[in-house]
């Protein structure tokens, strides 16, 4: 499984481009898209970091 940092940009293929601003280990992350926040759990298919 990927292992996201506060501060890592990411992209996602349903919400685009963002950044993680809070991290739940091995559980989710809380990323901040353009227009919303997300609570991504893990695995993190559709969660790349950039």
């Amino acid at each position: 499984m990927q292992k996201f940092d506060v501060g890592d940009r990411v992209a996602h293929d349903r919400y685009g481009l963002g950044r993680v601003i809070g991290v739940e280990e091995d559980i989710a992350v809380l990323v901040d898209f353009a227009t919303r926040q997300e609570r991504i759990p893990g695995p993190y298919t559709k969660l790349t970091k950039l």
